[in-house]
């Protein structure tokens, strides 16, 4: 098992490297100037904005500026934003509670809903209500995220005015933030209402979140489960006359979640990419929206160090993911 765990470690490296050239070029090539960006109205002198540049090292080769990033990054620094002067380590762990409060209430949905879905749908294999299912998750993973978001919105938030259309409270209430986790904060406030309203902002965002996830795992689901509902063993234990529910809750889900299990940590990169969306959309103060904010902004060293956080997440949820599979199933181990 060590070895195993090492040789999926190994592949880190690479990755790593790969992902901080990645995310150090792409800022670079989107058109604007950072300097002029910042300066806005007020402008700058040929003097001024010289010194900037060579402030900010943007007069060094690029060879250059690329190995002191990498270097940096190596020792633990990703820099300081350009426009708060933070370093982006503080503002990332600031907004990260509440991208992550928002994934985790997804992927729940998601996992619940599409596990269901999925059991469902193979138990009743060519029925009205087999068809009806996976053509529902076919057309959540089909749609865009941003077209779902906003008809959510005018028909819950416009329409019927269930649910907010922005935000992770209401303005009327002010509690300090203990533990960046809204629904926590609320409770411990004490403040009437302010965990029902921070459950009422959280409703259609993590829906929207949720939907491709939800889809996908749906699928996963029902594949794994007409393969094993077609082994031997459970088609002897219902010759033994057990009960349904029990075969296929117990015999065969079991050793189909296997790949399911896969297929919900390979999620997470799908939820950090529809957060981003998803917190713009809905005005989500997380790590999606503040590097929109940054792109537009075009601070360097937010989008460099934001990426590459968000890379590094995704990596260590699939490294876990790749040890749990082959905990579970030892074959793998031997691959």
């Amino acid at each position: 098992m060590l070895r195993y765990f090492l040789a999926r470690l190994l592949t880190f490296i690479p990755t790593f490297i790969g992902v901080t050239l990645i995310s150090w070029g792409f800022i670079r090539v989107l058109p604007g100037d950072p300097i002029i960006v910042m300066a806005g109205e007020r402008g700058l002198t040929e003097d001024r904005y010289n010194e900037l540049v060579t402030q900010f090292g943007f007069d060094q080769p690029k060879l250059v500026q690329f190995w002191n990033y990498l270097t940096g990054v190596l020792q633990g620094d990703l820099g300081q934003s350009f426009v708060t002067k933070r370093p982006v380590w503080d503002e990332f762990f600031a907004l990260f509670p509440a991208t992550l409060e928002l994934s985790i209430v997804a992927i729940i949905i998601a996992v619940v809903l599409g596990v269901t879905a999925g059991v469902i749908a193979a138990v009743n294999r060519g029925k009205f209500l087999d068809r009806a299912l996976m053509t529902s998750a076919l057309v959540g993973y089909s749609m865009p995220i941003f077209w779902w978001a906003l008809l959510l919105i005018i028909v819950f938030s416009g329409n019927l005015g269930w649910t907010p259309v922005s935000g992770r409270i209401g303005l009327q209430y002010f509690f300090d933030d203990v533990t960046g986790f809204m629904l926590i904060d609320s409770v411990l406030s004490g403040q009437k209402g302010a965990f029902t309203s921070a459950v009422r902002h959280l409703i259609l965002p993590s829906l929207v979140l949720a939907t491709v996830p939800l889809a996908v795992i749906a699928r996963q689901t029902r594949s794994a489960m007409l393969e094993v509902l077609s082994e031997d063993y459970i088609r002897t234990a219902r010759a033994k006359g057990l009960h349904p529910a029990r075969v296929n809750g117990l015999h065969a889900l079991r050793n189909a979640m296997i790949p399911v299990i896969t297929v919900i940590g390979l999620s997470v990169g799908t939820l950090m990419a529809g957060a981003i969306l998803t917190e713009t959309i809905f005005s989500w103060p997380g790590i999606g929206k503040w590097m929109v904010d940054s792109i537009f902004r075009r601070d360097y060293p937010v989008v460099q160090g934001g990426l590459l956080l968000i890379a590094v997440i995704v990596m260590v949820v699939n490294l876990t993911v790749d040890v749990l599979y082959g905990l579970i199933n030892p074959k793998i181990r031997k691959r």
